[in-house]
């Protein structure tokens, strides 16, 4: 029996702390995120022991069963940050300007990029690249509700795509339609609407776009090639395996595998910034050390399918990671997976580290790794949730599959 306190499970209140210290000591946060994977860990291998079996044993097959997780975000973060830095360095973001609108419309405009960006690509990338260019558009001065739009126009645009986000992708695997999850499009555009119009405002009055065209400054086309080619092997290998052969897609990391074969590729085409890589794994050990404890909680139990239900699973996966939270949904069925791929793919940009966009993107701008600052200035962002989630039901109903 699970030892409970209060009649919460111990697990989810260690887990609760550990959350609630990234939130509260936001320049520890590896610190805490360690410690609390440390406690947890003991807990279970004390206590409660693991779906694997009892004590150590459990605990490492339990390790065993999530390291294609674990290796495929791993490899996925570091690959991005290099591949960002070549985005930056191609010169595309500082030649953007001669293109978009030079008020709020270009900081709407940006979103709606990173939007399309998403739908074909993972969410990671997808903040990544717009974070890089926003750098460069608004001087290095970007605005925390900026910041969470990004996040949320990344994991917007994956929520609708069985390519563009993990969650959309184990449900295609799971034998789910992606024309099933393709409804999750209405609500998250609805609420790039609401979110990018409030947050481009935010930042033009904060910071606005830099108008200095840089005339004499020409496309590095070496580095874009870098870029697509990096996108293109994540992509295909993507497809590939989820369609040829769907029952190995878990067994090997293949898409971060895939990101780095084509940095050893062209590790000669152009230097990579590898002196990149250390700050960015402290921050990828952060969301590993997260995305561990997370699969670890007993979520063996929900409440009956509901619109309600996905409703709350919105909100839950702003603190629980959305992955086992989808597959125990897969599990129980029920669910209208549209509704469930807007909640879980669109809930988590509500906090920073809700989403691994939104960790990712931390690695990159260190000052929005506070969640009260997050909720304060990117307050548009819970609140774009829940009228997508009602323009759906509204709209399209809910229809259980």
């Amino acid at each position: 029996m699970t030892p409970t306190l209060a009649g919460i499970p111990v697990d989810f209140i260690l887990f609760a702390l550990t959350l609630l210290g990234v939130a509260l000591f936001h320049h520890y946060t590896l610190h805490v995120a360690l410690t609390g994977f440390a406690v947890i860990s003991l807990y279970k291998i004390a206590f409660t022991g693991f779906a694997t079996g009892p004590g150590v044993a459990g605990w490492i097959g339990h390790l065993g069963h999530e390291w294609v997780t674990f290796a495929n975000l791993f490899c996925l973060l570091m690959g991005f940050a290099i591949l960002a830095r070549h985005f930056e360095k191609s010169h595309v973001p500082v030649i953007l300007p001669k293109f978009l609108p030079k008020d709020w419309k270009g900081p709407f405009a940006l979103l709606v990029m990173i939007f399309f960006i998403s739908s074909i690509l993972d969410n990671i990338a997808a903040a990544l690249i717009g974070g890089a260019m926003a750098h460069q558009l608004f001087r290095a001065r970007v605005h925390t509700g900026y910041l969470a739009a990004i996040v949320a126009a990344s994991n917007a645009g994956g929520a609708g795509s069985v390519v563009g986000d993990t969650t959309t992708t184990m449900m295609w695997i799971a034998g789910i339609s992606p024309l099933a999850v393709l409804e999750a499009a209405l609500g998250a555009g609805v609420a790039l609407c609401l979110f990018g119009t409030i947050a481009a405002k935010q930042q033009h009055a904060w910071s606005p776009i830099n108008t200095h065209a840089h005339e004499h400054t020409r496309v590095d086309w070496g580095r874009l090639f870098i870029v697509m080619l990096m996108l293109g092997l994540a992509i295909g290998t993507n497809i590939t395996v989820n369609v040829a052969a769907p029952s190995v897609a878990g067994a090997f990391p293949f898409i971060g595998v895939a990101v780095w074969v084509a940095i050893l590729l062209t590790a000669q085409l152009r230097r990579h910034d590898w002196e990149i890589l250390p700050e960015t794994a402290k921050g990828s050990v952060f969301l590993l050390s997260l995305v561990a404890c997370a699969s670890m909680m007993p979520v063996n139990e929900l409440p009956p399918a509901s619109w309600a239900g996905a409703l709350v699973l919105g909100f839950v996966s702003a603190v629980f990671d959305n992955i086992p939270l989808t597959a125990l949904a897969i599990r129980q069925g029920g669910f209208d997976w549209g509704f469930l791929a807007y909640a879980v793919g669109f809930g988590g940009s509500i906090l920073w580290f809700g989403s691994s966009a939104g960790v990712a993107l931390s690695n990159m701008y260190p000052e929005a790794r506070s969640a009260l600052l997050w909720l304060r200035k990117g307050w548009h962002i819970p609140l774009a949730y829940v009228v997508g989630f009602a323009v759906m039901l509204a709209v399209l109903g809910w229809h259980p599959q």
